[in-house]
């Protein structure tokens, strides 16, 4: 059995309501377009159990995606020190749950409305509307921002800041193709370049020697 996130639920629901209904009345062709759109539904809210390393020395992935830029930059919002920045763009056809690169304390969340222009150009992370969590783990400060893109409309961001989180656990949801940002410190081992692809809670990006 497929799990999916809850947010998805209605949506799901809406798809299929929908699918019986052309199954009444509906001629073939149209059955036949909107079959796909249903199953494709499912598919985006999909939310399967990751498993993959595990430590204090790692940063594990918050997203499924591909990666678009690796840059250090500076981090005022909560790091406020320099920070390289992984961004990681998901595709419509992504798992769009995003998990904790590590375990910590969330002690930072800031939501900020904004416009919705394409996720992966390097303007979306000042302009785009975007959610971030600040955490402090056993190796520092870590940032995580979520961004919605040009079908985005609803980032979910589950936890308050005094909760302890562990590494790999849901942090919330984008819905319909976004883009995740983390910044670690600067002096972590980045292994990842852009191009690659990873997939959240398994690939690990960065660690410490």
């Amino acid at each position: 059995m497929i799990r999916v996130a809850p947010e998805g639920r209605p949506f799901i629901l809406g798809a299929w309501l929908i699918a019986a209904l052309f199954a009444g009345v509906a001629p073939l062709w149209l059955i036949l377009l909107w079959l796909p759109i249903a199953i494709w539904v499912i598919a985006f809210f999909r939310d399967p159990v990751r498993e993959g390393p595990r430590g204090d020395n790692l940063y594990i992935a918050p997203a499924d995606g591909k990666v678009v830029s690796v840059v250090t930059v500076d981090e005022p919002a909560y790091m406020k020190e320099r920070a390289t920045r992984i961004s990681i763009f998901m595709n419509v056809f992504n798992v769009h749950v995003n998990r904790y690169p590590a375990s910590g304390v969330v002690e930072y969340r800031h939501y900020n409305p904004g416009s919705f222009g394409h996720a992966g150009t390097e303007k979306a992370s000042l302009e785009n509307e975007q959610s971030t969590v600040g955490m402090l783990t056993p190796k520092g400060k870590v940032t995580v921002r979520q961004i919605a893109g040009l079908v985005a409309r609803r980032i979910i961001t589950d936890h308050q800041p005094g909760t302890q989180v562990q590494q790999a656990e849901r942090m919330g949801i984008i819905r319909f193709g976004s883009r995740v940002d983390l910044f670690v410190p600067a002096a972590a081992k980045v292994l990842v370049h852009e191009g690659d692809k990873t997939v959240a809670g398994t690939t690990v990006v960065a660690q410490w020697d």
